[in-house]
């Protein structure tokens, strides 16, 4: 549902009851061991806890865009540091 400026009104956060702003945010997703990020995702972001909600119809189109390999092919690359945790008790 749209507010009166025509953005849409997410409501309060469902789990702090904070107010909830829209903002373009990068999403992660595990896919088959492999990790994937989308940048500009426009989603609510709560701004008391953080929390992160999107729309139906931007679920449904990340959805597509993870789901087709033609677009994985087409993506930008990032190459991060993978650390393996070693609990040493002294």
């Amino acid at each position: 549902m749209k507010d009166a400026k025509g953005r849409y009104d997410y409501g309060k956060c469902h789990v702090c009851a904070g107010s909830v702003t829209e903002r373009l945010i990068k999403q992660e997703f595990w896919v088959k061991d492999r990790l994937l990020v989308i940048e500009g995702v426009p989603a609510g972001v709560c701004t008391r806890c953080g929390e992160k909600v999107v729309r139906a119809g931007v679920g449904q189109q990340l959805a597509r865009l993870v789901g087709h390999s033609s677009s994985l092919r087409k993506a930008r690359t990032l190459t991060v540091p993978v650390f393996r945790f070693a609990e040493r008790i002294a």
